[in-house]
């Protein structure tokens, strides 16, 4: 982030917004428009983690508890000091969950265990019309998810795997104090009893791998949900509910199982696609449903559209208010623009890019490889109308020549709009 520009924070600050913001920053760069903040040290931990305040002078003080409750506690005091007739307020509340390695709190600990979710159909995706992108990757949840740090089963912490997810997972449980741990190993030594005397071997291996993950992952959604729910209960109670606008969304979507992937990155749905749920009462119609293409960056845009702030032309994205009386807006965009190029890192990931209409989804493959991995440069072409799994590939398929050349044509124009070179 660009400490040059101008936030969308220090805008609202200048219409008469107080601003706050707790949890997860995970930037570079210091907080700039906020009245308050109170931050999580990197990504923070689960358990026990550490914050930083204004009043902490630039130190990360450890607290005892669980990070989605701390975080939501933190934004209560603040909100409690600061909700007057005078000044409107701006309040981000960024949680650590669900982000890896799922560690829910101890209340919601056996949550589902008689429940078998069900599986995904690609599943067990072997990535035939893919490139050889998908066989160097490193987010599968057979081969890549480690059995101390995934799936909690301390007894295989020596197991061969990724030295990060390991060296991550003794850093998780160092946080925890003596009673904490001894509460969370008793708990997981019984649910791990039945799979260490008898363990499962291919595919039930990955079946078991699988509904631990997701059970794993819903156990601590189940904390965002309630603390969610807290937040808008004290609203409700400040009387101011009906009055604030709610924003309930992410930075990514996730894979849970689908393609046999766990984690983000690509751009395959459930990866790509963000959740975005907006409640705005006074302009949105309850249960709603927008079916335009909107982007993480035009919430800044629509936040001081709803303040009354001009939006300066050079900020990215488009306000979302025409669409808010009944999800249409004229001369709405038709295609998004993604690219990923962290890579080589965390994944394994290559580097691609491409374009998503509201049929198709065009992929380029490319770049240099790094270590073992070759050179790619190769394509991928979903029809999400009749493939919404995206497991058959037509970009070879004549049928669909025209729609390739008229997508390679829009992609090379968003390429050029939003700057990129490579």
């Amino acid at each position: 982030m660009n400490p040059q520009k101008q936030w969308f924070t220090e805008l609202l600050q200048k219409k008469g917004y107080v601003t706050s913001v707790f949890g997860k920053w995970h930037l570079n760069v210091e907080p700039k428009g906020f009245d308050h903040y109170d931050i999580l040290f990197d990504q923070g931990e689960y358990y026990n983690p550490k914050f930083r305040r204004p009043d902490t002078n630039g130190e990360y003080i450890k607290e005892k508890g669980y990070a989605t409750t701390l975080i939501t506690d933190h934004a209560i005091e603040w909100l409690e000091k600061n909700i007057s007739d005078e000044k409107p307020f701006c309040v981000l509340v960024n949680h650590k969950a669900p982000h890896r390695n799922w560690m829910p709190d101890f209340p919601n600990m056996h949550l589902f265990e008689d429940v078998d979710f069900p599986e995904p159909e690609t599943l067990f995706d072997d990535y035939t019309t893919r490139g050889p992108q998908m066989k160097t990757q490193e987010l599968t949840i057979d081969r890549h998810m480690g059995y101390a740090f995934d799936f909690k089963v301390r007894e295989l912490k020596n197991e061969p795997t990724l030295q990060y997810i390991r060296d991550s997972w003794l850093m998780a449980m160092a946080e925890m104090d003596s009673k904490q741990r001894a509460t969370w190993e008793a708990i997981y030594d019984k649910k791990n009893e039945e799979f260490l005397k008898n363990p499962p071997v291919g595919k039930d291996l990955l079946r078991w791998k699988y509904q631990r993950y997701v059970k794993e992952y819903c156990r601590t959604i189940r904390s965002v949900d309630e603390q969610v729910g807290r937040l808008l209960d004290y609203l409700e109670e400040k009387g101011v509910l009906d009055n604030t606008v709610i924003v309930y969304t992410s930075d990514q979507g996730f894979l849970l199982g689908e393609h046999g992937l766990y984690d983000k990155r690509f751009m395959y749905e459930e990866s790509f696609r963000t959740p975005l749920i907006i409640s705005c009462p006074s302009l949105v119609k309850k249960h709603s449903v927008c079916k335009e293409l909107v982007q993480n960056i035009d919430l800044a845009p629509t936040f001081l559209s709803l303040a009354g702030v001009e939006v300066p032309k050079e900020m990215s994205g488009r306000s979302l208010l025409p669409l808010f009386k009944n999800g249409k807006a004229e001369n709405w965009r038709n295609e998004l623009y993604y690219h990923f190029y962290d890579y080589p890192a965390v994944g394994s990931v290559r580097k691609h890019d491409g374009i998503r209409t509201k049929r198709y989804k065009l992929i380029h493959w490319y770049g240099e490889g790094s270590g073992n991995d070759e050179a790619i440069d190769f394509w991928e072409l979903y029809d999400l109308k009749k493939d919404v799994m995206e497991v058959n590939n037509v970009y070879d398929n004549p049928k669909y020549v025209k729609v390739r050349e008229a997508l390679t044509v829009q992609l090379e124009k968003l390429r050029k709009d939003v700057g990129v070179t490579e």
